[in-house]
């Protein structure tokens, strides 16, 4: 069998664009530029999405790409604003599938996958509930560490601190249109708090409990604050202080 000849698809394509500028010149069709266009870059990108069957997942990159421009010039006025999320969640499906072809090899496309992923679904969100665009962006992003950790267990474990700290700042968003920054901050320590503590308990490093505790303290004073407690916690921890100032001055002498 003969190779297939690429000057047949553009051929073909010059021909139908040919055919839809005649068409918009005479009046009857008025977006034709916009059908060609969208056509020829939906046409190139189906075109290197069938390389995947042949193992070339580098093709996975313009395949998805362009594809995806293709659609964004054919979309509807409508749905003109998703077109950013869809570019952008089209571009992270070809790193989700550049990983899943070879988990072990390629984990690092999980971390743009994610990224990507997550702009793409904040897009979505914010058109309607803007307040929660922010925790969805750093949230997707940690996701994608908490992947990565998941990758390798044994040596990847740092994985855990960037994952840990984007999903409290994720929660941290949430929190500070809700309570004051004194909570927000006691949100935050006890994020980084659990962040360590899990270093500690899942890769068994024994260092991280120390900054757990110190953290933990700290962000349970902030919350504790919350719920109208914090005063009494000082007071105690004042009056405990000075009941030890004074043992200990009277059992010296």
């Amino acid at each position: 069998m003969k190779r297939f000849d690429p000057r047949i698809v553009f051929g073909f394509l010059l021909i139908v664009g040919g055919g839809l500028a005649l068409a918009q010149t005479m009046g009857f069709l008025e977006t034709a530029s916009n059908i060609f266009w969208g056509g020829a870059f939906l046409a190139v990108g189906l075109i290197f999405l069938t390389l995947l069957f042949g193992g070339h997942w580098w093709s996975a990159f313009p395949g998805f790409t362009l594809v995806a421009l293709g659609v964004m010039i054919l979309l509807p006025k409508p749905l003109e604003e998703f077109g950013g999320a869809l570019f952008l969640g089209s571009i992270g499906l070809s790193f989700w599938y550049v990983y899943f072809t070879s988990r072990i090899e390629r984990w690092w496309a999980v971390i743009p996958a994610g990224v990507l992923t997550a702009l793409a679904v904040m897009i979505v969100v914010a058109a309607r509930f803007e307040q929660y665009g922010g925790a969805i962006f750093l949230g997707g992003i940690g996701l994608s560490f908490f992947i990565v950790y998941f990758t390798n267990r044994v040596e990847r474990w740092w994985a855990l601190i960037p994952a840990g700290v984007l999903a409290t700042l994720a929660g941290v968003t949430i929190a500070s249109e809700r309570f004051g920054e004194f909570q927000t901050g006691g949100f935050f320590f006890f994020g980084l708090a659990l962040t360590f503590l899990l270093v500690a308990l899942l890769a068994e490093m024994r260092w991280a409990y120390w900054p757990a505790l110190v953290l933990g303290i700290m962000g349970f004073l902030g919350i504790a604050s919350l719920l109208d407690i914090a005063n009494y916690l000082w007071a105690i921890v004042l009056i405990g202080a000075g009941v030890f100032l004074l043992f200990r001055y009277f059992t010296s002498r």
